[in-house]
C-alpha cells in the first residue's frame, strides 16, 4: 500500500505490473465525540462530508460532475452549477450516496461515501478527474477526529487491497479548513496516473471548491 503524501504522483500499476484500472475512492470518518464517562453521557456531533468529483477536458472546460443530489437545485444554480448526480455521463465513475453523519461508534473501517471508477469507461474527452472533500457542518477538520480516503480494489461491499490512502483530518494545519482537494486522476502519454494534490481551504460552500478547482488546477 502506497501511504500518500502531498504533491506525490504515481502510476496506476499493481505489484504484478497491471494496470488498475477498476477501483474505489472512498471516504472514512468519524462523528465528534465528547464528554461521558466510559460510554456513559457522551453526546455526539454528526459529522457530514462531501466526497465529490468533477471531471475536465484537455483545454481546462469543466465537462461532467458527481456530487450529492441533496444540494438544492436553487442554490446550485446562484453558482451557474447544475444539479446533483450519483453517476457520470459515461457511467465510469458511480457515488455509493450521501452519508449526513460519519461513524457514530468509532471507527468501523468501513467508507462513508464511495466512488467507483472504471477507467476503461472514461470518455476520451475527460483528461482530468479530481476528488474533493467539503464539510457542510460548522467545524473545521481539525476538529474531526479522524478522516481518510483511499483507492482501492474490490467493490464498496468488499475490500481486495488497498493501493493508496491518505489521511486528512484531526491535523492542526487544518484549523479552519472546511475544504480539501484530494487529488486528480490525469492522462499522460495514454496511460491514466494518480496526483495526491493535498491542498485544503475555508471555502464556505462545493461551488466555491470547484470553481477553484477550474481556476487553478486544471489549466
Amino acid at each position: 500500500m502506497i501511504r500518500l503524501e502531498k504533491g506525490q504522483k504515481i502510476n496506476l500499476e499493481k505489484k504484478n505490473g497491471s494496470k488498475l484500472t477498476d477501483f474505489c475512492v472512498g471516504c472514512n470518518w468519524g462523528a465528534i465525540v465528547s464528554g461521558g464517562f466510559m460510554g456513559f453521557g457522551k453526546s455526539v456531533k454528526d459529522v457530514d462530508l462531501d466526497l465529490s468529483c468533477v471531471m475536465f477536458d484537455d483545454k481546462g472546460q469543466l465537462i461532467d460532475h458527481i456530487y450529492s443530489p441533496l444540494y438544492k437545485t436553487e442554490f446550485l444554480s446562484r453558482y451557474g452549477m447544475p444539479p446533483g448526480k450519483v453517476d457520470s455521463l459515461d457511467r465510469a465513475l458511480h457515488h455509493s450516496g450521501d452519508d449526513l453523519k460519519g461513524d457514530q461508534d468509532g471507527d468501523d473501517g468501513l467508507d462513508n461515501e464511495i466512488v467507483t471508477v472504471d477507467l476503461t469507461r472514461v470518455h476520451p474527452t475527460v483528461d482530468q478527474i479530481f476528488f474533493f472533500l467539503n464539510n457542510c457542518g460548522q467545524e473545521d477538520f481539525s476538529q474531526i477526529p479522524y478522516a481518510s480516503i483511499r483507492m482501492y480494489e474490490g467493490t464498496p461491499q468488499r475490500v481486495k487491497e488497498v493501493f493508496a490512502s491518505y489521511d486528512v483530518a484531526a491535523q492542526p494545519q487544518y484549523r479552519g479548513m472546511t475544504a480539501l482537494i484530494m487529488g486528480k486522476l490525469y492522462r499522460r502519454n495514454g496511460e491514466w496516473r494518480f496526483s495526491a494534490i493535498g491542498d485544503a481551504f475555508p471555502d464556505r460552500n462545493i461551488c466555491e471548491t470547484i470553481k477553484r478547482i477550474a481556476t487553478d488546477y486544471a489549466k
